[in-house]
């Protein structure tokens, strides 16, 4: 951990919303919001890993109660400078064990955000705490890359995202213990700098035990926001498990 806000403390956060400005692309966060809105039905969100506010700004722009849950300090003050940023609820803790108050029709994780629990009991108990804030018939929603394993080699634990004159990304995998960290070289002004940020990489069908350990059970999986069909090839995808509703 670097701080209290663990690795995304003041030094990422300053700089977040300008490094990922690609995927607040309204191209990209419009299917998303989309999505989140036909799932929430007029209910409640609840966004864990909430951030500088990507997703939950736009979805409560359309209407829908937003609450968060995020460990860094930092990232959601980024998310208070926006517009419409202090109507949005956020707790800060971690999000695999941190409760808030009421109940959602729906909850969500996305773009990775499910690997920054570095462990398998971490991410069971993420699903098990959102099964807790779920109300019957509500649904959990995860965006996670699909390991990107099959680009090593034998002997090559390293597969690298990005590279130009300045700035150097890659990640690293073991395969043994399904870690992994991607990490940054930047050089600025002929100064380099360096930072890593751990991961653990989760395959769809533990993702499914998982949510079957904590009550819900696998509705949709789709290769991305546009629902296309998942399939071997598939480099990420978006999975809905449902909380049954019980009979009377």
């Amino acid at each position: 951990m670097i701080d209290q806000d663990g690795y995304f403390g003041e030094r990422i956060a300053a700089r977040y919303d300008e490094s990922s400005a690609d995927i607040a692309d309204p191209a990209m966060v419009e299917p998303v919001v989309d999505t989140l809105v036909e799932l929430a039905d007029g209910g409640r969100a609840l966004e864990l890993g909430i951030g500088t506010g990507r997703i939950a700004l736009p979805l409560a722009a359309r209407g829908v109660a937003v609450q968060g849950i995020d460990l860094s300090r930092a990232m959601v003050a980024r998310l208070r400078e926006k517009p419409g940023g202090d109507a949005i609820g956020v707790t800060i803790g971690d999000f695999a064990t941190t409760r808030v108050d009421g109940a959602f029709s729906v909850a969500y994780l996305v773009f990775n955000t499910i690997m920054n629990l570095t462990t398998q009991a971490a991410q069971v108990a993420c699903f098990r705490n959102v099964a807790a804030h779920l109300q019957p018939g509500g649904r959990f929603v995860i965006e996670v890359m699909m390991p990107d394993l099959r680009r090593l080699p034998p002997g090559q634990d390293a597969v690298p995202f990005h590279v130009s004159e300045t700035r150097w990304a890659y990640d690293l995998y073991d395969v043994a213990t399904q870690s992994m960290s991607s990490n940054y070289v930047e050089v600025v002004n002929g100064r380099g700098g360096f930072h890593s940020i751990p991961f653990r990489y989760v395959w769809p069908a533990e993702l499914d035990l998982m949510a079957q350990m904590a009550g819900l059970h696998l509705r949709d999986r789709w290769a991305n926001w546009h629902r296309e069909p998942f399939t071997s090839e598939s480099a990420q995808h978006v999975s809905v498990w449902e909380k049954p509703v019980l009979p009377d």
